[in-house]
């Protein structure tokens, strides 16, 4: 099978798999006991916080969570006010800024960027958080985080930004206040994110418990899974630059072997190099999907593949219901080689060209 479907899930990293096991199968203590088994553990939860936080700011903290979900869940619903948010954001964001039932949300343009006249317009003084993905999951854009963070803080907002699909990629502004990250999006496991809280930021508990984690998260951690993120986090510091070029040159080889008659969805310019997502006028995705199994691509976002609905965020750019059922996602990355994207883009347009063709 050729992997494409990167901002889905990444393939776990060898490194991260092996620091994993360990703990999976003899340091199986309880981080939070305080006997020698348990103070090892907690010890290789600490080494991990600290590899994910050496990708993030300095002057916070890193609070462990469940995964990128509960962290944009805690940090919306933690503080209590109006909530400003952008039409392409994940359903994480919001849907959770809706059930708050005081969400002003921004429209974007063409190529997926928000308005910064329309954001100044929304954001004004009573405002209490502003939330804002860095990368785009469907189509890779990237936000003006900092410019949109230096708004709300005039109108006296915190600033969320959801960094999942650009944390360990690209340079998260230091001005943010809360930030969400996932392990599984940077070769980690699933099952663990985190939210960094800046210092000062208070936030009510989303969960009720024995508040372990700084912030106030309950729960008891897992080693296994704090030192395959930390692990993961500490390969892609390592490899940051290395990995840009990387999935830089695939997407040049892969526009230039799908053609002209493919519509880039979102900005060329500003957007995450890893993340191709395109058009083809009268083509059946799932027919598609269909005749190229053993090449895993996507329409969309994997959380709303069962609604049935056309994506959000392709509608949110101006699509019809009919362009945006057009398109598909293509994810690459770290473990992509130029074989399979030239293999997949090739099989995939001389199937999309046929379907058309015959329709």
């Amino acid at each position: 099978m050729i992997y494409l479907d990167y901002q889905a899930t990444t393939p776990i990293a060898p490194e991260a798999f092996d620091a994993m096991l360990p703990w999976l199968r003899d340091g199986f203590a309880n981080p939070h006991s305080p006997h020698a088994a348990g103070r090892r553990a907690k010890a290789a939860v600490e080494v991990a916080r600290d590899q994910v936080a050496a990708l993030l700011p300095a002057g916070g903290r890193v609070s462990f969570t469940s995964g990128a979900t509960e962290a944009l869940n805690w940090a919306i619903q933690g503080i209590a006010g109006p909530v400003v948010t952008i039409a392409t954001e994940h359903a994480a964001v919001l849907e959770t800024a809706r059930a708050g039932g005081r969400c002003t949300v921004l429209p974007v343009g063409g190529d997926g960027l928000v308005d910064l006249d329309a954001a100044r317009q929304a954001i004004r003084p009573g405002t209490a958080l502003v939330a804002a993905m860095l990368v785009n999951n469907e189509i890779g854009t990237i936000q003006p985080i900092a410019e949109l963070a230096a708004i709300a803080h005039a109108a006296g907002a915190l600033f969320l930004c959801d960094a999942v699909q650009g944390y360990g990629r690209i340079p998260i502004p230091d001005t943010c206040d809360l930030i969400a990250v996932s392990a599984h999006k940077i070769h980690g496991p699933k099952g663990i994110g985190a939210l960094w809280i800046r210092d000062g930021v208070d936030l009510a508990p989303l969960m009720h418990g024995g508040g372990q984690e700084a912030g106030g998260r309950s729960g008891t951690l897992s080693p296994a899974l704090c030192a395959g993120f930390g692990a993961a986090a500490a390969l892609a510091k390592a490899r940051q630059m290395t990995d840009a070029e990387h999935v830089f040159s695939l997407f040049g080889l892969a526009d230039s072997l799908l053609g002209g008659d493919w519509v880039v969805n979102g900005s060329i310019e500003h957007r995450y190099y890893g993340n191709l997502n395109v058009r083809l006028p009268g083509l059946d995705v799932a027919r598609l999907m269909s005749d190229l199994r053993d090449i895993a691509f996507s329409a969309g976002s994997a959380c709303a593949s069962g609604s049935g609905r056309s994506s959000h965020v392709l509608r949110a750019i101006g699509l019809s219901d009919t362009q945006a059922r057009e398109s598909v996602r293509i994810g690459f990355g770290r473990y992509t080689t130029a074989q399979d994207i030239d293999d997949a883009m090739t099989r995939l347009t001389a199937a999309a060209h046929a379907q058309c063709i015959a329709a």
